[in-house]
């Protein structure tokens, strides 16, 4: 049996509370001896309706915890089952860009410390996911001691001229994306018929109809709400070509993949980001055939499923 805990913990924003989710197997039937992983999401969707969707009826969080794994994930401010800052009620040309990467990183941080205390642990496993690539990278150069193994799954990187679909000119305190264009963005680049045989049009449909729902006024608008800190970065970075982070001060041995169709976070930033893993005790990259940047959703998620769980779980 799979013992579900949601904690809210403070946000390192004063006056904000985010989501930290457990999962694990019922205590007389595992023992916690350390094989905890924390997942951290993208630039658009939560850790909740992400790695704890359920596809066939299990998670990525449950296959895992049927596994023996102690699996945690966060949703960020602004994301998912967190709160979301006031600015977000208002117009987003009233406000800055909200949530960027290094308040992410303190809000990581932040998980990471509660998780380790309350399991008795001195280091974590972590599972970047899109831009939580870029979060949990930059976190494992900063505080090396607290990470045991990493995982870049759609490794992100970006090059000076570089352009985003989504990314305005000035971007303003959040954007906003509804269930069509979320639709539309999983299947980039892809005939009807392929993607059809990437993943089911049910399950794509629901999935995004769910995620505006998590959205605390979806069902009046119809729109989920994103922040745009991550945006800010993109810009600077594409336009200075300045790197987002620095993957030479990673020493946690590490694992990359990503889809063989992922068209945002490709497998040519993959390997950039592979090449400069040079003190990484240890680095692997894998590329799935047949997955996009949702792979984790799709009909060749088991593949995703077993690199990974290979992976923190080298014995």
């Amino acid at each position: 049996m799979i013992i579900k805990s949601d904690y809210r913990i403070p946000s390192v924003t004063d006056g904000y509370g985010v989501l930290l989710r457990n999962k694990h197997l019922n205590d007389s039937e595992h023992e916690l001896l350390g094989e905890t992983v924390l997942f951290v999401h993208g630039a658009t969707y939560g850790s909740s309706l992400t790695f704890d969707y359920e596809v066939d009826g299990k998670s990525w969080m449950d296959t895992l915890a049927l596994a023996g794994f102690d699996v945690w994930c966060l949703d960020l401010l602004g994301y998912g089952g967190s709160d979301r800052p006031e600015e977000m009620d208002e117009s987003p040309e009233a406000n800055k860009p909200l949530v960027d990467t290094a308040n992410a990183v303190q809000e990581v941080d932040h998980a990471v410390d509660y998780i380790l205390k309350d399991r008795g642990l001195s280091a974590i496993n972590l599972m970047g996911y899109s831009w939580g690539t870029a979060i949990c990278g930059t976190h494992a150069g900063q505080f090396p001691e607290k990470v045991s193994r990493l995982v870049l799954s759609g490794a992100l990187w970006v090059s000076q001229g570089a352009e985003a679909r989504t990314i305005a000119a000035e971007p303003g305190a959040y954007r906003t994306v509804d269930a069509e264009s979320m639709a539309e963005r999983w299947a980039i680049g892809l005939e009807p018929d392929e993607f059809k045989n990437i993943v089911s049009p049910d399950l794509v449909a629901a999935w995004c109809n769910d995620m505006v729902a998590c959205d605390p006024k979806g069902a009046e608008t119809g729109l989920l709400r994103a922040p745009t800190g991550v945006l800010k970065d993109f810009q600077v970075c594409a336009s200075t070509g300045d790197p987002w982070y620095d993957p030479s001060l990673i020493q946690a041995p590490t694992q990359i993949v990503v889809g063989e169709y992922d068209r945002e976070t490709t497998p040519k930033q993959a390997s950039e980001v592979f090449q400069r893993l040079t003190s990484a005790k240890e680095k692997r990259m894998t590329v799935v055939g047949g997955g996009t940047h949702s792979l984790l959703l799709e009909y060749q998620r088991a593949a995703l499923f077993d690199v990974v769980e290979g992976f923190l779980r080298p014995d």
